[in-house]
C-alpha cells in the first residue's frame, strides 16, 4: 500500500506567502469602493398651465344653399365664386319658355271664367225676376243660383292658378336671399338645373366663426376664462377673441375629430372668409410635481425614480405615475410627496440601499 505524497515544507511556505497578498488586495478593493456622487432635487409643487393650440379657418355664421324653385336649362350665369352680392341681386336665369306658356294659359283661363261668371250672373238675375213674378219654378231658380256660385268658384280658381304661373315665371331668375359672398358655384350655362338643386353657396354678411377640427382629448382641459386667442396665420399681429359657440355631438368617422365653432368677437377686417387662424387657450393653473426627464428610470411595475433617505443617504427605487411627458420634464401625478429628495442625474449605476452623496449646492 502506497503512502500519500507529502509536499516539501519549502513549497508550503511559498504557497502561503502568495495567498496572503491576494486576500489583502481583495479586502482593500472592497474597502476602496467609492461612494457615488449624484445630483438631486427636492420635490416641490409648482403651478402649471396646459397650453392648447389649434389650427382652423374663418367661416360665415350663416351659409345658404341657393337653388332654382323650378327646373329648366340655364341661359345666364351672372356671378362667380368670390363675388359679393346684395339681397335681391339676380345670380342666374333659366329658359322661361315653359313658364311663359303656363302664364298665357292661366290668363286665358281667367278670361274664360270671367265670361262664364257674367253669363251665370245674367241667368240668375233673370230667374230672380221671374221668380218674383211667379213665371218660373223654384227648381229653375235654384239651378241658376247654383250655376252662379259655380262660376264664381271657377273664377277664383283660375285667378289662383294665374298667380301661381306668375310666381313660377319669377322663379326662372335666381336671386340672392341676403347680402354676402358667393363661396361655391354648381351650375353652368346650358346645363339643365333641377328644382332644389344647389346652384350657389352664399356666405352671408355678419357674424363670423373660427372653425376647428379637434380631438376629444382637448375637452379634458378646462380653459381659463372660457376664451381662445385667435391669431391670423398670414399676419400674427391681427388677433381676436373667440368663444365656444357650437360643439358637434358626433365624431367624424374619417378623421376621428370633433368640429368646434368659436364665435369671433369684433372680427378684424383682415380675418376674411377662409383665412387660416390659430387658436391658443390656457388651462387653469394647477400645482403639479415637475421633475427633469433625467430623473426617470423604471422598475418591474413601470416608471420609477430614485429616492434618498435623508437619515442614511441610502437610495430606494420608488414607482411613480406619470401624468404627462413634456419636452424636458415629466409631470408626476402620484408616488411622490413634497419635501422628498430624488436623484435627477447619476442614477444609472445605482443599486437599492446604496449609500450616495450629493452636491451641497443642489441640496
Amino acid at each position: 500500500m502506497s503512502q500519500p505524497t507529502m509536499l516539501p515544507p519549502l513549497r508550503i511556505i511559498l504557497l502561503l506567502l502568495m495567498a496572503t497578498p491576494l486576500a489583502a488586495c481583495g479586502e482593500k478593493a472592497q474597502q476602496a469602493r467609492p461612494i457615488n456622487l449624484v445630483k438631486t432635487e427636492i420635490v416641490h409643487l409648482e403651478p402649471r398651465q396646459t397650453i392648447v393650440r389649434l389650427t382652423g379657418d374663418v367661416q360665415a355664421r350663416v351659409t345658404s344653399e341657393l337653388s332654382f324653385r323650378v327646373s329648366g336649362r340655364v341661359t345666364e350665369r351672372l356671378v362667380d365664386v368670390g363675388a359679393h352680392v346684395n339681397a335681391g341681386d339676380v345670380l342666374a336665369r333659366i329658359d322661361p319658355t315653359e313658364q311663359q306658356a303656363d302664364l298665357v294659359g292661366s290668363q286665358a283661363a281667367v278670361a274664360s271664367a270671367e265670361a262664364q261668371l257674367r253669363l251665370a250672373n245674367a241667368t240668375f238675375d233673370r230667374q230672380k225676376s221671374l221668380m218674383a213674378s211667379g213665371f218660373t219654378t223654384r227648381s229653375s231658380y235654384d239651378q241658376a243660383q247654383e250655376g252662379l256660385r259655380t262660376a264664381e268658384g271657377s273664377l277664383d280658381n283660375a285667378k289662383a292658378q294665374l298667380e301661381i304661373a306668375r310666381d313660377a315665371l319669377t322663379y326662372t331668375e335666381l336671386r340672392a336671399s341676403a347680402s354676402g359672398i358667393i363661396t361655391a358655384r354648381n351650375i353652368e350655362v346650358g346645363q339643365v338645373a333641377q328644382s332644389a338643386q344647389s346652384a350657389y353657396t352664399l356666405a352671408e354678411d355678419g357674424a363670423r366663426d373660427a372653425v376647428f377640427d379637434v380631438y376629444e382629448s382637448v375637452f379634458l382641459t378646462p380653459l381659463q376664462g372660457g376664451t381662445i386667442k385667435l391669431t391670423l396665420v398670414s399676419d400674427p399681429s391681427v388677433t381676436a377673441i373667440g368663444r365656444p359657440r357650437e360643439i358637434s355631438p358626433t365624431v367624424d368617422q374619417k378623421s376621428g375629430t370633433v368640429r368646434v365653432k368659436l364665435s369671433i368677437e369684433n372680427p378684424p377686417a383682415a380675418m376674411t372668409l377662409g383665412s387660416a387662424v390659430t387658436g391658443e387657450g390656457r388651462s387653469r393653473s394647477v400645482d403639479k410635481i415637475v421633475l427633469p426627464w433625467s430623473a426617470l428610470t423604471s422598475d418591474q411595475k413601470g416608471p420609477a425614480v430614485w429616492v434618498i433617505d435623508p437619515k442614511t443617504r441610502a437610495v430606494s427605487l420608488r414607482s411613480v405615475t406619470v401624468e404627462s411627458y413634456e419636452t424636458s420634464s415629466i409631470i408626476v401625478a402620484d408616488g411622490l410627496k413634497a419635501g422628498e429628495r430624488v436623484v435627477v442625474d447619476g442614477g444609472k449605476m445605482l443599486r437599492p440601499a446604496e449609500i450616495v452623496t450629493y452636491d451641497g449646492e443642489n441640496a
